[in-house]
């Protein structure tokens, strides 16, 4: 799904979700050691762009995958 924010009066295009869990949930997938503060961002302005309220932020990256899962609301 591609959405479009618009930030500060400024239209940004061309984001991309990664998967759209039943219509309701965003999900951005990761596989970083360490997931950089930008990633959290991101989900925010998925769920902003497209006024769903709930998101995960799935790091793959991680040793253990419960310490890669983030839940993110709006």
């Amino acid at each position: 799904m591609e959405a479009t924010v618009d930030y500060k009066g400024h239209t940004i295009k061309g984001q991309r979700i990664d998967l759209l869990v039943g219509g309701e949930v965003v999900v951005e997938v990761k596989s970083v050691t360490k997931l950089p503060d930008v990633a959290f961002a991101q989900v925010l302005s998925y769920l902003k762009a497209t006024g769903r309220k709930r998101g995960l932020l799935i790091n793959f990256g991680c040793e253990r995958l419960v310490d890669g899962v983030r839940r993110v609301s709006n």
